[in-house]
């Protein structure tokens, strides 16, 4: 199938005056106007940019809502009919079949309006006067492409870029009021970079009602890489699209959908200290106060030198620390001139007793990686050890398409409770797909431990001249976007990213330790920029012994908002499966 040819894009970014629809609608349409007369083909709003958005309640909603289509998207329709240009305008909508008010973003064409979208994943602010969004999340074919929508909160959640990735979509339009974080969000940057495809994202700026917004609007590429970006005033960015590059092969390999049916329910939907303990099986551990380090270091050919530098830091660790080493760290780096099965081991094998017998005497409990050979199949694995022996392993599931000729892939996840908590594994790869870390937190998991050896998606930010008030984060920052912070925020998980460095492979590390809530500044975090060395972070899982879990990772506020029912498209298998399955 031949891709649209590629295409030049414009993201506005707005500060609309509450309540002044009429002069608010007029400044967007010269603003659409130029970008259109530019040459852009496909062109995004912010997130109610027709009339402002904190709103208090319902009475004031009133005032301001319209029907799409109406008075406001016949405006637009006329500069899309004129230009041959998509706009996508956010705005709030009544449905005049139910009265309900909704929180949309339209999709206007050449021909007129092409979809609608109404946000699905509401912030604080919308059930003041909102009713949740009834369409789903759908991609609309058009001639330039295949085209999502979502709305500010929506993106929060990893499976709704997801869905509509999956349905084809070359350019996801996120139209937002985002606040309280320097922009370009990292949350944005992730979906386009683990989805493989365009982000387009219209933020507003400036003040209202107390709250400040943050800029940054951008268009950012499927690789991560902001192509262009506004961090304050109103204005428009550019750049060209190119649908050939969404429609490529994932660079980070297949999903494995029969691994993800989890994904459907919601298991933070009651009290977790319930739900998890029904029937007196699996309850959460009670939970402590860990000290949990990464460790940055550079494994060798030399499985003896290996060893040596992991009893080195295990002895001095703290008693009772969590230690996540590398991915392989135990084996070392293995290509197909030193193939796996030259230099595989059981894990009852003499390394792992080795580490195990360390363990001991340090009373310590580690993580750490080694090309195991079962069954004439040659695994990445991870194995867990503590003072008491071997406490668990986990087999990559999901494996690199470099790596596919050396491991083969497991078959299941590994959720082991320590002291330090509930605690899942991912290796390296599996970072890079969103279903592995949701179906961990799904299960209750308060750590995840993530050995790797990987290029670290990160990505700097110049710093913002957005006042944003308290500790929230405004200068440069080479950091800035961390996928795996973004891992752990999302999942409400501290998550353990051990990554090798390695100069000569390309690999230079920034491992760290990342919070669990998104919303918390200053950050609860601890890293590694370049170099060998370690990084640690005291986990605190604590708050059993209250009715209902304060602690963000035994209550899991983003995970406990999703809305399943949307999201059937991420577990299904093919018929053969299905028929396995049912056999």
């Amino acid at each position: 199938m031949t891709s649209p040819a590629p295409y030049l894009s414009a993201a506005i970014q707005f500060e609309p005056t509450l309540f002044d629809k009429s002069g608010n609608v007029s400044s967007l349409l010269t603003l659409v106007t130029e970008a259109a007369v530019f040459g852009a083909k496909l062109i995004t709003t912010p997130e109610m940019a027709t009339t402002g958005y904190c709103l208090y309640d319902y009475d004031e909603a009133a005032s301001v809502v319209e029907t799409i289509p109406g008075p406001t998207t016949d405006r637009f329709a006329e500069v899309t009919r004129e230009h041959g240009c998509f706009v996508v305008i956010g705005m709030p909508e009544i449905d005049p079949q139910t009265g309900l008010f909704y929180n949309s973003a339209v999709l206007i064409g050449p021909d007129g309006i092409v979809g609608t979208h109404r946000k699905t994943h509401s912030y604080i602010a919308e059930p003041k006067w909102a009713a949740p969004g009834n369409l789903g999340h759908v991609v609309h074919d058009t001639e330039i492409g295949r085209i999502a929508l979502l709305i500010c909160m929506d993106i929060h959640f990893v499976e709704t870029a997801r869905v509509v990735a999956l349905d084809g979509a070359d350019v996801i339009c996120h139209i937002s009021n985002w606040l309280a974080e320097r922009t370009p969000a990292p949350y944005w940057i992730s979906r386009a970079f683990e989805n493989d495809c365009y982000v387009m994202e219209s933020n507003r700026w400036g003040l209202e009602r107390t709250v400040q917004f943050s800029g940054g609007t951008c268009i950012i590429e499927p690789d991560g890489t902001i192509a262009a970006s506004l961090d304050s005033g109103d204005g428009i960015v550019y750049a060209t699209i190119d649908p050939a590059r969404s429609r490529r092969p994932h660079p980070a390999g297949e999903r494995r959908p029969e691994l993800y049916r989890e994904l459907q329910s919601n298991t933070f939907l009651w009290n977790p200290l319930d739900f998890f303990s029904l029937y007196g099986h699996q309850p959460l551990p009670t939970g402590t106060r860990t000290e949990v380090t990464v460790v940055q270091s550079t494994p060798t050919e030399s499985v003896q030198a290996n060893l040596a530098a992991i009893d080195d830091v295990m002895s001095a660790a703290s008693p009772g620390s969590v230690l996540v080493f590398p991915e392989l760290s135990v084996t070392g780096p293995v290509s197909s001139t030193r193939h796996p099965s030259s230099c595989a081991e059981t894990v009852d094998g003499e390394s792992i007793a080795h580490v195990a017998a360390t363990a001991a005497r340090t009373s310590t409990t580690v993580v750490v990686g080694i090309a195991e050979v079962d069954g004439g199949h040659i695994y990445n694995t991870a194995v867990v050890v503590g003072p008491t022996g071997v406490l668990g392993t986990y087999r990559q599931t999901h494996v690199a398409p470099t790596d596919a000729e050396l491991f083969a892939p497991g078959s299941e996840w590994t959720v082991l409770d320590l002291e330090v908590g509930r605690v899942g594994i991912l290796i390296g790869n599996d970072a890079l797909f969103p279903e592995a870390g949701r179906v961990l937190a799904l299960r209750g998991c308060d750590l995840i431990v993530c050995p790797a050896a990987m290029v670290a998606p990160v990505g700097a930010n110049p710093g913002t001249s957005i006042p944003h008030p308290g500790d929230i984060l405004t200068g440069a920052d080479p950091m800035h976007w961390h996928h795996m912070r973004v891992r752990g925020g999302e999942n409400n998980v501290w998550f353990a990213f051990a990554n090798a460095y390695d100069v000569d492979r390309g690999l230079l590390g920034r491992s760290g330790v990342f919070g669990p809530d998104t919303f918390a500044f200053p950050r609860g975090e601890s890293t590694v920029s370049e170099g060998v060395g370690t990084a640690t972070v005291v986990v605190d899982t604590t708050n059993l012994e209250t009715v209902y879990p304060t602690n963000v990772v035994r209550r899991k506020d983003l995970v406990a908002m999703r809305l399943p029912h949307h999201y059937a498209a991420l577990s299904a298998v093919s018929p053969v499966e299905v028929d396995a399955l049912v056999r």
